[in-house]
């Protein structure tokens, strides 16, 4: 096992590549390795390639390492589109033939996570396995119940968000450094991971131009292939790494739905919050490059 050096809060170098004539940024390291699969790591919401330079440095010794920011997020450009699950599909899907050329180990984190998932389900020929951290994304209602009848509350919030102004004055408020650092603080376990380098690097795409209009473009998406339906197109493997503090998910209840739906899945659960990869990245490091090796590796 390769030992885990000091964590850098270095930036990345990146470059960007073209699609749809828009730029968007990624970031590579590490030397192609043809006896085992490159790997290509993609963040969640509001982050960027910037919050996977822990794991990066970690993993470069072993393999190749690509991340990509999300187009409307990061250094990538932030048209004004319609955002969802399906763009992110698409834009990593090209990645991967365009620039990676060969089957990738697709790992994702949150939002990221479901894109990931798009593509495992969808694209099989350009996926070699995925690995889903905290991953977002809704399963279909089992229960035969009728829902429950909305809340006129919820309802009242959600269509004034769909206004521009409303979004618009969320938007400032969400992006302030301090409202990022709460944020933070009440999604990580170890608060001590949460450094001034990593809420600069949440805060600065939000002073980019169209970064407001893609914040609000979530809020108008509709919901896309539900994850259960996905888990029954692909054929991957599959490693699961939960950070079990989560308060935006019952991890433990969210992991028993993946193994209905795929059960040859692997998982552990990590004492870390909603970003186990950069709260605890030795230990993320270390599980995805073991798994990777022994399911993957020539």
């Amino acid at each position: 096992m390769t030992a885990a050096a000091p964590h850098t809060t270095d930036p990345l170098q990146g470059t960007y590549w073209t699609w749809r004539d828009q730029p968007v940024h990624y970031v590579v390291a590490g030397e192609e390795r043809r006896d085992r699969p490159p790997l290509l790591l993609v963040h969640g919401f509001g982050a960027s390639t910037d919050h996977w330079r822990k794991n990066i440095q970690g993993l470069q010794p072993d393999f190749q390492v690509w991340a990509i920011d999300l187009l409307g997020f990061g250094r990538s450009a932030k048209p004004d589109w319609n955002y969802s699950g399906a763009l992110w599909q698409a834009q990593l899907y090209d990645f991967i033939t365009e620039q990676i050329g060969r089957p990738t180990v697709l790992a994702g984190n949150s939002l990221g996570g479901y894109a990931s998932l798009c593509v495992a389900a969808n694209h099989g020929e350009a996926t070699a396995g995925l690995v889903l951290l905290n991953s977002a994304g809704p399963f279909s209602e089992s229960s035969p119940t009728p829902p429950p009848r909305p809340n006129p509350v919820a309802q009242l919030i959600q269509s004034l968000l769909l206004q521009p102004l409303p979004s618009w004055l969320l938007f400032q408020y969400v992006r302030q450094p301090a409202t990022i650092r709460r944020t933070l603080e009440q999604v990580y376990l170890d608060k001590s991971a949460i450094t001034d380098e990593l809420v600069a690097a949440i805060h600065r795409p939000s002073c980019d131009p169209g970064a407001a209009r893609v914040f609000a473009s979530v809020f108008k998406s509709r919901q896309g292939e539900k994850v259960d339906e996905l888990l029954q197109k692909m054929a991957c493997p599959l490693l699961m790494l939960w950070g079990e503090a989560d308060p935006w998910m019952n991890c433990r209840a969210k992991g028993s739905q993946f193994r209905q739906y795929y059960p040859s899945l692997t998982e552990y659960y990590l004492q870390a919050g909603h970003c186990p990869h950069d709260e605890v990245p030795d230990q993320v490091n270390s599980l995805l490059r073991d798994w990777v090796l022994a399911v993957l590796g020539a």
